[in-house]
């Protein structure tokens, strides 16, 4: 009896976990450059340290990792001068106001009043000696290697200045972990290495990688199995007074 209670009730908790998640990432599917989340459940076996051992009679559902789906999202074309999407694998660097270094997908990028380069969140994106530092009255080009370039647009316009590099960057995905922020960073904390392979497409913005359709169909999924869960608890409590009530007859 008890280890039906153990099951059913754990697994309720974790499947509301798991809608959660969900419902996070559906309200995230126009979201630029966002990376879908799944929980992936198992059932571990309660242990005790008492001598000698009990029997494994009883069982919690735990949520065994939060996996991220990186694949790529479709690229949408806006022409504007400051979108920038990655094509295929890699990242854009940012600097945190800790000196440390995040990494995003979200391309669009504006300039701050002084001329910084950055996210619409404010954050400065890393260039190759730090952010990205725009002068007054020019055309700005972004390449596709993160070349930042700059034209004036009075005097000899035919002049083009290399102001900057963005740092792009492509680590190995296991080591990537998301922040409460929702940007990236290595699991150790340590700056990824900028990649010569990574690419960026300018005019471009990448959209999330959130299939609705296949997640509203693991909502649905999520909710049948909750009701299913719940109605395994009230089995149990019924067949506890049943059994209660043939104990009290004799």
């Amino acid at each position: 009896m008890d280890r039906l209670i153990y099951t059913a009730m754990t697994g309720a908790s974790q499947t509301l976990g798991r809608q959660a998640a969900v419902a996070h990432n559906l309200a995230n599917a126009t979201s630029t450059g966002y990376r879908a989340e799944e929980h992936r459940l198992r059932a571990v076996p309660v242990r005790s340290t008492n001598a000698p051992a009990p029997l494994a009679t009883r069982a919690f559902v735990v949520d065994a990792s939060t996996h991220t789906n990186f694949e790529p999202g479709p690229l949408q074309y806006t022409g504007r001068t400051l979108d920038v999407a990655v094509e295929g694998a890699g990242w854009i660097a940012l600097t945190m106001p800790d000196g440390s270094e995040a990494y995003t997908r979200n391309g669009s990028l504006e300039m701050s009043v002084n001329g910084i380069i950055q996210t619409r969140a404010g954050i400065p994106v890393q260039g190759d000696g730090g952010p990205i530092s725009v002068p007054p009255d020019v055309k700005i080009s972004i390449g596709k290697d993160g070349t930042v370039s700059v034209v004036p647009e009075t005097g000899a316009q035919n002049t083009v200045n290399t102001i900057g590099r963005i740092k792009l960057v492509n680590p190995d995905e296991v080591d990537l972990v998301r922040g409460a922020d929702g940007l990236f960073r290595t699991r150790a904390g340590d700056a990824a290495p900028a990649s010569e392979q990574a690419r960026l497409a300018s005019g471009y913005l990448e959209g999330s990688n959130v299939n609705p359709v296949a997640e509203m169909v693991t909502m649905i999924s999520l909710g049948r199995q909750f009701e299913m869960q719940i109605k395994m608890l009230q089995t149990a409590d019924q067949n506890d007074k049943s059994a209660t009530q043939v104990i009290s007859a004799r």
